[in-house]
């Protein structure tokens, strides 16, 4: 059958990817969640194994996908509504948690209006789509999640019509702008806040100074747009993002609830008129089911935790714990790059010492995320280490005191 030598054709594929390094291990299966006791944090059971992991390679910054409102907002919803939406939002499926998340986390971010999507990523490929003409020039970091890179792509930006400029490089900036063609009508910049593999974040302020004096250049407008997807919620003192650590706003903000949040979901956030657009021209909003009011209902109660004296508590005991973490790395004469950000990454710059080191704080039941060439950079191989807010300063002592044992 024809299924048969496509399948092989595959496979090989598959075989040239692993030889290369760049296949994805096997997937653990967690099965259990064990609540926080005795000082510790919550743990996690996974499939195969009788042992306890404490996780320190999850998005979910506030901890909040166990907050019983979380879960009782979540059950609730389903119960009126049901699991699913029936239909996409444009025949009627749109439930009023769908609305009413929307309202909340535009309200959150400052933002006139917002649209939701079933994750960051469609989000910013929808937006795309919606800022996207033939005259229109995109730049963007080096560094920009692949969504952005694929955003791009199926906007379908000419290569002519787009430029990269070096991570958070302002005179890499100014000369792409300086460069762009003159009858181009309407130019977008776009950029990570946080930047995932690095914990490190956007200069918006020193973006909006470069591109202040071209701002009436271009007939239809120059926007800056930002995914703040490991920042909103997580960063900064109330929780706003890169945008609060900055003091500067983009043009538009993408953002998810599927991180700091722990729910599901992405949003773009902008002006009436952008979210129109957005409305009327992102495929991946349009032809596709919304998410479920479930999903909704939990993530609009996670931003109103996140904006009460409860968030900010968690926001100070992960600002806290990230300092205990940083100052024992340095204790222990550990490389990383210097940030606020829950993210912490710990420069290893050595493959084969990188997957030892994964391998061991695996076997003593700490789960972490190793980065080696070619997803960074020959000479970058790290360990990413997320800090949550469900983890406690016992916690954190225990990650320190596996890791001052690989270092004797």
């Amino acid at each position: 059958m024809s299924l048969e030598r496509y399948s092989a054709a595959l496979k090989a594929e598959v075989a040239t990817m692993e030889a290369e390094g760049r296949t994805k291990p096997p997937e653990r299966v967690i099965v259990d969640y064990v609540p926080a006791n005795d000082g510790f944090g919550p743990r996690y059971k996974l499939q195969g194994s009788d042992q306890h992991f404490m996780r320190c390679n999850s998005n979910s910054y506030l901890s909040l996908s166990h907050h019983p409102a979380v879960l009782e907002a979540a059950d609730a919803a389903s119960h009126k509504f049901g699991a699913g939406p029936g239909a996409v939002r444009f025949i009627d499926g749109t439930f009023q948690a769908h609305v009413d998340l929307e309202e909340r986390i535009a309200a959150f971010t400052g933002r006139p209006a917002a649209k939701i999507f079933n994750s960051a990523y469609t989000s910013n490929l929808g937006l795309a789509l919606a800022l996207q003409n033939k005259k229109t020039f995109w730049i963007g970091d080096e560094l920009n999640h692949n969504c952005i890179i694929r955003a791009m792509r199926i906007a379908n930006v000419p290569r002519h019509q787009k430029a990269i400029f070096k991570h958070n490089d302002m005179e890499a900036l100014k000369a792409h702008i300086e460069s762009v063609p003159e009858d181009i009508e309407r130019v977008v910049v776009i950029f990570d806040g946080v930047f995932s593999m690095r914990g490190d974040f956007a200069p918006i302020d020193k973006i909006h100074e470069v591109l202040a004096p071209h701002r009436d250049r271009f007939p239809q407008g120059l926007i800056t747009v930002v995914d703040d997807s490991h920042g909103i919620g997580a960063f900064g003192e109330t929780g706003r993002g890169t945008e609060e650590i900055v003091g500067v706003k983009a043009d538009v903000l993408v953002g998810t609830f599927g991180k700091a949040f722990g729910v599901n979901g992405g949003f773009v956030a902008s002006s009436l008129e952008v979210i129109e657009a957005v409305r009327q021209k992102a495929d991946t909003y349009i032809y596709t089911n919304p998410l479920s009011v479930a999903d909704c209902a939990a993530a609009t109660v996670a931003i109103e935790i996140t904006d009460s004296a409860e968030g900010l508590s968690r926001l100070a005991n992960v600002r806290a714990r990230i300092a205990q973490f940083r100052d024992g790395l340095t204790a222990l004469g550990w490389e990383s790059i210097p940030g606020l950000h829950p993210v912490v990454p710990l420069m290893v710059r050595d493959t084969e010492k990188t997957r030892w080191m994964v391998e061991e704080f695996y076997r003593r039941g700490v789960l972490v995320v190793g980065l080696n060439f070619p997803v960074v950079p020959k000479g970058d191989q790290s360990i990413r280490f997320q800090i949550n807010a469900a983890h406690t300063e016992k916690d954190i002592a225990y990650v320190l005191d596996v890791l001052r044992e690989m270092t004797a």
